[in-house]
């Protein structure tokens, strides 16, 4: 049959015979592929661990098993007779060029897989490998297409890796900005500088929220409106930012906030009003004791040029002051094994700062604020009690009350 075949032209049977190779490499490959991805997949459903799912979601074996076409097609392509020498050749290169590729992606695809597997782990979060594997995959597809094009071409990887010399200032040119984020990377990790699941700030790029993603290039930052900000990753060595991960460990966040007290409202105390306060629970004590320390330092004065002058008295600014200091330390919300402060900052036009400086006892952004709103509602509503004004600009509404009071005084 092929000898009638060759009659009609020389190349005929040769070329059905490639044809033939070609088709039965097709068809055992689906073969193959069928078989072995099913398999992988049936006895990754199957299993307890998580590594095998994993292999089988980034299709490490089916990559594998590409090259298997390429393979036949190499080992069966000098059986056929009659086919020019450099098209065998030829053909045979494209098969071992086509092998060499996917081997690559394979590695490539194993090496993603592994980690995934990685970054399930809990040590995942303080030393996070991503940035190592993408540079690795890189080394991977380097070489990978060294070897796929020095077997097309049919010349040794050698003969292409001695030119590669020669254009390693064209490479650190082009991938300055790898060598960088690799730079980077190995100082983030070494230092535990960043982890994935860190709240950093870094109002340069307008990232302030979670750490997402670390990358060889880049870290993403989920922010806390939900927009995702990108970082090239050795801007987080030159750059300066903020990390929260301290306040996340200790399991407290800090309370900085000033009530702006009118210097108008501040005066001593008389007699009647620190009666007053002995009803407050958390001022007895302090009523006790302040009393008795003025007592004993007014006592002992000699000077009696102006009795009232010379005498340390009461005041409502110091006795509020006590009073919040007392409320914070008996807040079930606040953490008093931590700083705790109740101060006065300078007096400016705008009034008599207190500053209050605490922790709460979570980190929770919800009930962090609820604490803190439940902190000052209970202080901006008492201050009153002991005869202080909370401090503001006047807003319209004043202006217009204050113009219709002197037309009732004119009228």
């Amino acid at each position: 049959m092929l000898e009638q075949l060759g009659t009609i032209h020389p190349l005929l049977p040769s070329g059905l015979a490639l044809l033939a190779l070609l088709a039965g490499a097709l068809i055992i490959n689906l073969i193959t592929k069928r078989i072995v991805v099913s398999t992988a997949r049936t006895f990754a459903e199957r299993s307890k661990v998580a590594w095998d799912d994993v292999l089988v979601e980034f299709n490490v074996f089916g990559r594998f098993v590409q090259v298997v076409p390429a393979l036949i097609i190499f080992i069966g392509l000098p059986f056929i007779s009659g086919l020019p020498e450099g098209v065998t050749q030829l053909i045979r290169n494209l098969a071992m060029g086509y092998m060499v590729l996917m081997l690559t992606l394979a590695l490539t695809a194993m090496l993603s897989a592994a980690n995934t597997i990685y970054a399930a782990m809990p040590v995942a979060r303080t030393r996070p490998l991503k940035g190592f594997v993408q540079l690795l995959q890189i080394i991977v597809w380097i070489f990978g297409s060294i070897l796929a094009i020095a077997a097309m071409l049919d010349r040794s990887p050698l003969l292409l890796l001695s030119g590669f010399g020669a254009m390693t200032a064209i490479l650190l040119l082009i991938f300055k900005d790898t060598i960088l984020s690799l730079v980077a990377s190995v100082q983030l990790t070494a230092q535990d500088m960043v982890r994935v699941g860190d709240w950093i700030e870094m109002p340069q790029f307008g990232a302030d929220g979670d750490v997402i993603d670390v990358q060889l290039h880049t870290v993403k930052v989920q922010n806390w409106d939900k927009t995702i900000t990108t970082i090239p990753t050795h801007r987080l060595i030159a750059d300066s930012f903020k990390n929260w991960r301290g306040m996340s460990q200790t399991g407290a966040r800090r309370i900085k906030r000033s009530i702006i007290i009118d210097l108008s409202s501040i005066r001593i105390q008389t007699p009647e009003e620190v009666n007053h306060f002995n009803r407050f629970a958390l001022l007895k004590g302090y009523i006790r004791h302040k009393q008795q320390e003025l007592a004993d330092y007014n006592a002992a004065l000699t000077n009696e040029v102006d009795t009232e002058v010379n005498k340390r008295q009461l005041t409502n600014i110091g006795t509020f002051r006590a009073y919040t200091l007392n409320y914070l330390k008996n807040h079930p919300g606040i953490d008093t094994g931590m700083t705790l402060i109740v101060r006065q900052l300078a007096p400016g036009p705008d009034g008599l700062p207190l500053e209050i400086y605490c922790f709460t006892n979570t980190t929770e952004w919800a009930v962090y604020e609820d604490i803190q709103s439940d902190i000052f509602d209970h202080l901006l509503a008492v201050v009153q009690e002991f005869g202080l004004r909370i401090y503001q600009q006047p807003a319209g509404s004043d202006l217009l009350k204050l113009i219709r009071t002197d037309r009732q005084r004119s009228d």
